[in-house]
């Protein structure tokens, strides 16, 4: 079917279609995968070279030059814009034949119902105006915090009540550790502070098994290291 030399646009595109689709439907189920495939195919170059043609490019004598002139893609993707356009300019030559029709009123209200209609700006003097500016820049005596979630526990407390816990007993399990929060968050916050501790080798930490219960160890001393002066707070928001 590529060897023939014929002219695509004097076929019909609805007739391709409709002989291709009747061919596909009559005989797919006996065909195989390679079969199937090469049907597409030649479908696919019989609508490229259709749509090809349609399309103005100077310079092109051959099917091969006209397959490879551009990809599928992109011939596909310039028929769209061709018809977007087709169709915007018909609106736009709409919208300009109803606005020749129409003509913009110039003149104001007749004199005898001029009292009818109040004076919008007789009340607004240079005073008024300053007022509103002035209260409109002037800036707020109150900063609204309502947006901001407080901050209820903090890094630093959390470190120091693990280590106030682990000096009185220097071994103990996590569990143990968290007996007295009562917040997830509080929770999370403690669970933190213990590995700052394990970072810093305060304290040593055993897991028997996955999911286990953890064993925390402490390895700081007698608590001389207690404080940290100069050493900025880290502090974890709610959220």
């Amino acid at each position: 079917m590529l060897d023939q030399k014929v002219d695509v646009c004097d076929v019909p595109l609805a007739r391709i279609t409709d002989a291709f689709l009747a061919r596909g439907l009559k005989d797919m189920d006996s065909w195989t995968l390679e079969e199937g495939t090469w049907f597409l195919a030649v479908c696919a170059v019989m609508l490229e070279l259709k749509v090809g043609r349609l399309l103005p490019r100077p310079g092109i004598d051959t099917e091969e030059e006209l397959l490879g002139g551009a990809s599928p893609d992109l011939v596909y993707a310039r028929s769209l814009e061709l018809a977007a356009f087709r169709r915007l300019s018909s609106v736009l030559a709409d919208r300009m034949a109803d606005a020749d029709l129409m003509m913009p009123r110039t003149a104001g209200p007749p004199s005898e119902l001029a009292h009818l209609y109040p004076d919008l700006m007789a009340k607004i003097t240079p005073k008024a105006l300053q007022e509103a500016a002035a209260s409109l820049l002037a800036p707020s005596r109150f900063v609204d915090l309502t947006h901001v979630t407080p901050i209820r526990f903090t890094l630093s407390d959390a470190v120091a009540a693990v280590r106030d816990r682990l000096l009185r007993t220097p071994q103990s399990s996590f569990r143990d550790l968290l007996a007295d929060c009562e917040e997830r968050l509080e929770m999370v916050v403690r669970f933190l502070a213990l590995l700052e501790l394990y970072r810093e080798g305060q304290v040593e930490l055993e897991q028997a098994e996955v999911f286990g219960e953890i064993q925390v160890r402490w390895q700081g001393g007698s608590g001389g290291d207690r404080a940290r002066p100069g050493e900025p707070a880290r502090d974890v928001e709610d959220s």
